[in-house]
Formats: C-alpha cells, sequence, structure tokens
C-alpha cells in the first residue's frame, strides 16, 4: 500500500511542500506546492500543506510520516521547516523524516540527468554529484554524494566551504558533475573543468517526495522532540569591521 507521507521544505528562497498518498486509481499520487518562500513562508507554509491535505481528502491523522528539509540552508527557513514540521507532528505523535537539503538538489539533478540521456544506465554512467549552494558572504554549502543500487551514499557531509578552499578542493580531485545555484552566483570563480553543470531545480518538490519516501522506506524516522536543523554557520552576518577586512582581503590588500 502507497505510504501517506507530507514533506516541507524552506531552506531555500522557495516554500515547497509535497503530499504522496495513494491515489483514485490504487497507484501512488503526488500533490505538491512550490511557491515565492522567504519571508513568506512562515506564514504560508501550514495553509499550503493543509491545503495539499484537503485536496487528498486526508487529514493530519491520516499521514505516517512528515518530512522536513534538515539544512544546510537559510538561518529562519530552517527553524521555520523544523518548527512547524514538529508542531504538525506533535499534534498525532507523527514521526519526522529529516531530509539533507543540499541531497534535494543533487536527486533533482540526477532526475533531469536522466531525462537528457537516452537509457537510464547511461544517465547512471557517472553516479557521483557534487552539490554546491550560495551561502552568502562569498561561502557555498557544498557535498558530495554517490548514487548506487542502494540509492544515495554521502562521500562527503555537507559543509560550509571558502571559495578558495572549494577551489583548491577541485583543483585536487575535479569534479564530474555539479548542481546549485553556487554554478550561477560564482561563475568565473570556482574551477568546474569538464563537469556537466546543473545549475537550476526543475521540480524539487518532487526530489523532495522522492527522498521522503525514501527515508522512509529505510526507517528512518524519528520522534519529533528528536528533529533539530542542520546548521552550518554559527554566525548569520558579519560586522562592519569583519566586512571591511574580508573585502581587503579578497583583493588582496589586507595588513
Amino acid at each position: 500500500m502507497t505510504a501517506r507521507l507530507l514533506a516541507l521544505d524552506t531552506s531555500t528562497d522557495l516554500l515547497v511542500a509535497a503530499l504522496q498518498a495513494p491515489s483514485a486509481g490504487g497507484g501512488a499520487g503526488l500533490g505538491w506546492v512550490e511557491e515565492a518562500g522567504g519571508a513568506l513562508a512562515s506564514s504560508r507554509l501550514i495553509p499550503a500543506l493543509m491545503g495539499l491535505l484537503a485536496d487528498a481528502a486526508l487529514t493530519l491523522a491520516d499521514v505516517q510520516a512528515i518530512g522536513f528539509g534538515q539544512g544546510p540552508g537559510a538561518f529562519t527557513g530552517l527553524r521555520t521547516a523544523c518548527a512547524v514540521a514538529q508542531g504538525l507532528a506533535l499534534a498525532h505523535e507523527t514521526p519526522l523524516l529529516a531530509i539533507d537539503s543540499l541531497l534535494i538538489v543533487a536527486e533533482d539533478a540526477r532526475h533531469q540527468a536522466q531525462a537528457a540521456a537516452a537509457t537510464h544506465t547511461a544517465a547512471d554512467a557517472c553516479p557521483d554529484w557534487w552539490v554546491a549552494m550560495d551561502a552568502r558572504m562569498d561561502e557555498v554549502y557544498a557535498a558530495a554524494y554517490h548514487h548506487g543500487p542502494q540509492g544515495w551514499q554521502p562521500r562527503m557531509a555537507p559543509a560550509l566551504w571558502t571559495l578558495p578552499a572549494l577551489a583548491a578542493a577541485w583543483a585536487a580531485d575535479p569534479p564530474a558533475q555539479v548542481a546549485g545555484n553556487a554554478i550561477t552566483a560564482f561563475a568565473s570563480r570556482l574551477p568546474w573543468g569538464t563537469a556537466r553543470l546543473i545549475p537550476q531545480c526543475q521540480h524539487r518538490a518532487g526530489a523532495l517526495a522522492r527522498l521522503t519516501l525514501a527515508a522512509w522506506q529505510r526507517g528512518a524516522a524519528m520522534p519529533p522532540d528528536q528533529a533539530l536543523p542542520l546548521y552550518l554557520r554559527d554566525k548569520v552576518a558579519l560586522t562592519t569591521d569583519e566586512r571591511l577586512l574580508r573585502k581587503a582581503a579578497a583583493a588582496g590588500l589586507a595588513t
């Protein structure tokens, strides 16, 4: 029987929600929302989720697990997603599934590569992906993953990188495939080499839904009180002096 899974993510400037449930024809159906997030996410997220449930004639009590974008990503967005997921889950003791937000990007890119390839085998000929997302302040959230018969496996866990550090890592071990908006944000500042580049997600909600289902199937559910966002930056802003020093260092003028 198809699992009834709700999922949400506000780690980027998009609000993303998805509901997987049995369809009228007996298969799996997917309802989803992708809309502007950011400052709007805190007020729009719950109505979006309730709308998905209403469209499927379900209630929260029918949901078997709730997936949420754990991070890394925008500080306020991560807190919003985790708090909403916990609040909804506590009402019915629904288990939660923490989803790596960078892996959502990798999963979407993998499907884009499959669509561009002649066969599934050809698409998976290179199963290794880097994800690089603009973290602001000339830094990048990045991670490396491998997709094999058992699904996704991390090769390098999500981390906050400076541009010089990531450039050095890629110069030593060039990536085969890179996904994420850092491709556009830092177009000339990172050594892309001959890597396949996929800068934009086509269907983030679909990728989130697939990862939520995979997490449910491998038994990764946790009680609501154990769910935490993944913060990789302790500071969300620099002081004026720090910004001036960083600007001078980038220009090679720091003393």
